[in-house]
């Protein structure tokens, strides 16, 4: 459709025809989200009525959220192999216009930075040290702890530019460059706080990197599994997939929305949650 067409269409959105105005709504939505930028340009003119710019902003909100939840399904029908993918999928939630490609270059920036201290044939032990040194220490990389609920520790553009996450969000940062550098890292779904694990042969020690990657083992795990009365279980102690990962951090975001008292964003995510699971 030509962009004299479309914004024709869009034109009549204030037609008082219930009938057209049916039609005319029906007909927008069913371009997705690149009619997106001239329901914009509409609702920028001064001359509109406070109804017509709500109309304008609820369809632009609900073919934002559509694109969203279609990124995600299909990030999952596609097998999930990409944890940035879907991680920044669930930041356009939020950040609609936010570039995958701009977080892919921020990751290769971190990756490049740790790969400048990492030396071949390094301890696993030290190959931690110097990840930590470097995200922790050289990029001021932390927890947020003042801000723990908030629906921002679940944007990694937000985390990236911030640099203070949750748990789940720091680990996806280290996670990424970890595997860049082809380090048998990777997630553990621990009650009430994600970490990582490295895990080669017989070899595997955890790391907390909420607690700036603190090195801890199985034992230390066995004491927090009781500390919280639950049964030794192999998924808090063996490593998650992706599809794991990027649940999780849909749950913090209803967890977020709830204490925030957003009730409407707590059910647009348990509807993702409910699609990608079929």
């Amino acid at each position: 459709m030509k962009q004299s067409e479309i914004k024709a269409l869009i034109s009549l959105l204030d037609d008082e025809d219930y009938e057209v105005l049916n039609h005319v709504e029906s007909k927008i939505r069913s371009m997705g989200d690149t009619v997106i930028p001239y329901l914009e340009d509409r609702w920028e003119e001064s001359s509109l009525s406070p109804l017509m710019q709500k109309k304008l902003e609820d369809l632009i909100h609900d073919l934002q959220y559509n694109a969203f939840l279609e990124r995600l399904v299909n990030w999952r029908k596609n097998g999930s192999e990409d944890l940035l993918e879907g991680i920044w999928a669930i930041a356009t939630y939020q950040y609609p216009e936010l570039s995958l490609e701009k977080l892919r270059q921020d990751v290769e920036q971190i990756y490049y930075e740790v790969w400048l201290e990492i030396r071949d044939g390094m301890h696993p032990m030290d190959q931690i040290k110097t990840l930590n040194s470097v995200i922790f220490g050289k990029l001021k990389f932390g927890a947020n702890t003042k801000h723990f609920h908030s629906a921002s520790n679940s944007m990694l553009n937000v985390v990236m530019e911030s640099k203070k996450g949750n748990p789940i969000s720091l680990c996806v940062i280290y996670l990424l460059v970890a595997q860049k550098l082809n380090l048998p890292i990777w997630g553990v779904n621990l009650p009430n706080l994600f970490i990582l694990t490295y895990k080669s042969g017989n070899m595997q020690i955890y790391i907390n990197v909420f607690n700036r990657g603190l090195v801890f083992s199985r034992v230390d795990i066995d004491s927090y599994i009781a500390q919280l009365n639950l049964d030794q279980n192999d998924i808090f102690y063996q490593p998650c997939n992706n599809l794991d990962i990027i649940t999780r951090v849909l749950r913090n975001l209803t967890l977020a929305f709830e204490k925030a008292g957003d009730d409407d964003k707590v059910k647009e995510i348990d509807r993702v949650l409910v699609e990608m699971m079929k």
